[in-house]
């Protein structure tokens, strides 16, 4: 495998492929600091051997413990590490000593998609078509394989080294035989009316939270905001939000047919990513039989910024 290949590369997948019990961090060079979260922290990383580039996500059980988040934890790792799509951030592995749990994943180069929003205030419509369209086809999986990811937002949502979305975080996400629940979780500002008023739900809250997250590109902040979380929670279930002067009738129309109050109204993903204002913008990533990004596509350069 050609060196500049293996920052996207499996390290599962060597001629000898070792098991969790055999991994430890001695198989690994920890660099740079990637992010901190409440419960541990996360590190640039290189497998010694056949130097892999990683990202070690190292969490501390006593603080797992404490915020009563173990069984998160377990379900986030079952459903992430079989998960397998060009747009899902892959989790090769895991393993523990007596105090931390070590998460192996894939190092997404240009880190979250917040990042990228903050930076720019908000995004182009090239840009947010082509992210809406990635992350659908991320979700479209996961319903595909009974998994509703439940926790879509920009901090959940990793860059790679080509600007290719990333779904990532499933510790909020589901395996649903049954295709409907009832518990809330998720961020305020992205809870769809089902989850406000805890009524049964099913993978279609996913749609909704497409929604918001493309109003939230293309604007700079999310549709229902409102100081007073009582009414955010008002604005969801009424679907009462308004667009700036600058969004165009292409994008209004597929955002507002996302943010419909009964979840079997929302435009369906496949239809999602036929829908004129994504045709007409969105630029997916292609990819190479290997599963890495062609480089140099697409050329942001050659895209308009607004």
């Amino acid at each position: 495998m050609q060196a500049e290949n293996k920052e996207n590369a499996d390290p599962t997948t060597s001629e000898k492929k070792e098991t969790r019990d055999e991994w430890s961090l001695a198989k690994f060079d920890i660099g740079k600091p990637l992010g901190k979260g409440k419960f541990g922290s996360v590190y640039l990383a290189r497998t010694k051997k056949e130097h892999y580039i990683v990202a070690v996500k190292i969490l501390f059980k006593s603080q797992l413990v404490n915020g009563g988040v173990e069984s998160q934890l377990r379900r986030e790792i079952e459903i992430q590490s079989h998960l397998r799509h060009p747009h899902i951030l892959r989790l090769f592995g895991w393993f523990h000593d007596e105090k931390k749990i070590f998460l192996v994943l894939e190092y997404a180069a240009q880190g979250e998609l917040y990042k990228e929003l903050m930076k720019k205030g908000k995004l182009s419509e090239f840009r947010t078509a082509t992210i809406t369209h990635e992350v659908s086809d991320a979700l479209k999986y996961c319903h595909a394989n009974k998994i509703i990811h439940r926790d879509l937002k920009p901090e959940n949502v990793l860059i790679g080294l080509q600007g290719e979305a990333k779904l990532a975080d499933f510790g909020w996400s589901v395996r649903t035989p049954s295709r409907r629940r009832e518990t809330m979780c998720g961020t305020l500002d992205y809870l769809p009316p089902e989850m406000v008023e805890q009524t049964d739900y099913d993978f279609t809250v996913d749609n909704w939270t497409v929604g918001v997250l493309c109003y939230e590109l293309l604007t700079g902040r999310p549709p229902f905001e409102h100081d007073d979380k009582n009414v955010t929670y008002q604005r969801i279930v009424n679907t009462q939000f308004s667009f700036p002067s600058f969004v165009k009738e292409g994008a209004r129309d597929l955002i507002t047919r996302l943010l419909q109050y009964r979840g079997k109204n929302r435009i369906p993903l496949d239809q999602l990513q036929r829908h004129a204002w994504i045709r007409e913008h969105a630029v997916p990533h292609r990819w190479t039989k290997d599963h890495f990004p062609v480089r140099g596509y697409p050329n942001y350069a050659d895209q308009p910024e607004n």
